[in-house]
């Protein structure tokens, strides 16, 4: 016969949950330090600690350095070399890296010349040349020689300005690999390789009709630290689930032991709208539906002068209101109403 545990795990009827979680996340957040760790050579100074655990709970729309996982497929997860393969095929080579972009104002042109790095990375004058053609919608009259390209505009017009906007445009076009995906390293985890790269393209990874990529890289197993993308990708779910890992992630990190219900409940809240709020004035705090609770935590005036334009009421439901006019919270004890039903004693 199995033994009972001799406690219940499950939390208290009207427990302020919401203020446990915060001071469960928010103390130990005091205790973070600055320090990063090492990210496998690939973008070195990704946020941990409480930079990374703010840029989370702010929902920032970009992270500061984005990472993003690629993992193979067999063979290409078992050998190295393979995996060296499709970290080449992955990875993005931008023009200005193998090619000498000038800029020529008395003759009127860019010349565009291929340095050696150029065919280290299997890169000739026909790639970069159709790779110009299908991004530069300038007109251009095109001159080859050798492994140079001139490239001149037809229309005289403007045409110093034009130089310099075709100048800055060709050294950004990306000949090859993915588009955003850069710093690309092979990782090896349990015996199995996968990539790990700056960046956070999963739609151009996933949607690659290169050959390598279509073989190599597995479809179920694709990561990335940057939420926005996850849930543009994934939906609200997905996202919910990258709020807790990376928050979890970053508590681990710092080797602080926070129980994961406490992340669930600010990624629970952080969701529930089917839309990533932050936890701020834009997001939680500032859609509150108390007029006194959104008062109390920033722009006081604006929501009180809000409310009163709007005849807007507020039914004291809340823990901050009822704090704010001197009532019993609705929580713990003060969710129990006693009342005493009195009988009138009948008399002969």
């Amino acid at each position: 016969m199995k033994k009972k545990l001799a406690f219940n795990i499950r939390i208290a009827p009207y427990e302020a949950v919401g203020i446990v979680a915060a001071q469960s996340l928010g103390e130990p957040g005091t205790q973070m330090t600055m320090r990063t760790f090492h990210y496998a050579g690939v973008a070195e100074h990704v946020p941990t600690g409480l930079p990374r655990l703010i840029e989370i709970v702010d929902a920032k729309k970009h992270p500061k350095k984005p990472v993003i996982d690629v993992h193979l497929n067999k063979p290409f997860c078992d050998d190295r070399q393979k995996a060296e393969q499709v970290k080449d095929v992955l990875e993005e080579v931008l023009l200005s890296e193998v090619a000498d972009v000038d800029e020529h104002f008395g003759k009127r042109m860019v010349r565009v010349r291929l340095t050696n790095f150029a065919s280290e990375k299997g890169i000739d004058v026909e790639d970069v040349l159709n790779v110009i053609k299908k991004n530069v919608r300038m007109g251009l009259k095109v001159k080859v020689v050798d492994n140079t390209i001139y490239l001149k505009p037809k229309k005289e017009t403007k045409v110093y300005e034009k130089l310099r906007r075709l100048s800055l445009t060709l050294k950004r076009l990306v000949v090859k690999g993915i588009e955003g995906i850069s710093k690309v390293v092979v990782v090896e985890e349990n015996g199995k390789f996968f990539l790990r790269a700056k960046g956070s393209n999963i739609e151009k990874v996933l949607k690659s009709k290169d050959p390598v990529l279509v073989e190599a890289v597995d479809r179920t197993k694709i990561y990335t630290n940057d939420i926005m993308t996850i849930f543009k990708f994934g939906g609200i779910e997905a996202a919910r689930n990258a709020i807790l890992r990376e928050a979890k992630e970053v508590m681990d990190s710092q080797g602080l032991d926070v129980d994961v219900r406490h992340i669930m409940l600010l990624a629970d809240a952080m969701t529930f709208s089917g839309r990533i709020m932050s936890v701020g004035r834009h997001g939680l705090s500032g859609n509150k539906p108390g007029v006194l609770a959104r008062a109390a935590f920033e722009e006081t005036v604006k929501h009180l002068a809000n409310a009163a334009v709007t005849g807007e009421e507020d039914n004291l439901k809340g823990i901050t209101e009822n704090v704010i006019i001197g009532q019993v919270i609705p929580a713990g004890t003060g969710s129990v109403k006693l009342s005493l039903k009195t009988v009138k004693k009948k008399t002969k």
